[in-house]
């Protein structure tokens, strides 16, 4: 197990595709902090909310997906399994690699907002989040780049075709569950990458999202996990049952 989670590291991180999607996400992010704290007034709450709701959750989804599709789309995933031929510890290497792969861009990603959102507001005289503020955004953020890393392995493991699954997941988390959580919201803080996320970062990633809907923290992750754990399932169970064309 410890050589193919090395090797999907290796393999994650001579991909152009990694590089491209994390550098998108820090891009994104910082471009938004910059003109939101440049442009506006923010006090503490908001600018919480605003560190704790960056884009980067969102390529950290895309990514995995992209990374586990572009197996079928390039045909590697024989060579894949044929040099693991159990192909459940090899879905397993992959869910840990892009979890760990979320959490490393979900790093750089908070990290470098936080720094350009301090910067700018020390020097326009506004107050600033304390050390302690900024480590709970930290570690709200890696640990939901972590489940949606994982997540994004099982969904495109299931679905195979990246087009498909990357145009799910945009209308997924753009639409879908925005307009469940407004609507239902009893049952629209639940889903799984705008609902229980949200409840884990104790902030609204999506702006028609209202706070006082969220899952508490505790159970928001625990709900997050069961998602990654019935993708990850059904994945498994396909996996090992249908050709791999």
């Amino acid at each position: 197990m410890t050589r193919l989670l090395h090797a999907e590291l290796l393999k994650l991180r001579t991909t152009r595709t990694f590089v491209a999607l994390a550098a998108g996400a820090v891009a994104a992010s910082l471009l938004l902090v910059i003109l939101t704290t440049s442009l506006s007034t923010v006090d503490e709450n908001s600018l919480r909310a605003l560190l704790a709701s960056s884009p980067g959750a969102s390529f950290v989804l895309l990514l995995s997906a992209v990374g586990i599709t572009g197996e079928w789309r390039h045909r590697t995933i024989a060579s894949s399994i044929l040099a693991a031929p159990d192909r459940l510890r090899l879905l397993a290497a992959k869910t840990i690699a892009y979890a760990l792969a979320g959490v490393a861009v979900s790093l750089v990603v908070t990290a470098s907002i936080m720094i350009a959102a301090t910067l700018i507001v020390s020097a326009r005289g506004e107050a600033t989040l304390g050390l302690i503020d900024l480590a709970d955004v930290l570690w709200r953020s890696l640990a939901v780049g972590a489940l949606l890393g994982a997540l994004g392995i099982g969904l495109g493991a299931l679905l195979r075709n990246q087009i498909v699954t990357v145009t799910a997941l945009l209308i997924l988390g753009l639409v879908l569950e925005p307009t469940l959580v407004q609507l239902v919201p009893a049952v629209g803080r639940f889903g799984p990458t705008v609902g229980a996320p949200s409840g884990i970062l104790d902030v609204a990633i999506d702006p028609s999202v209202e706070a006082g809907t969220l899952l508490a923290p505790g159970l928001a992750a625990a709900v997050s996990i069961g998602w990654v754990s019935a993708t990850f399932a059904s994945a498994a169970a396909l996996l090992r049952g249908r050709d791999l064309i």
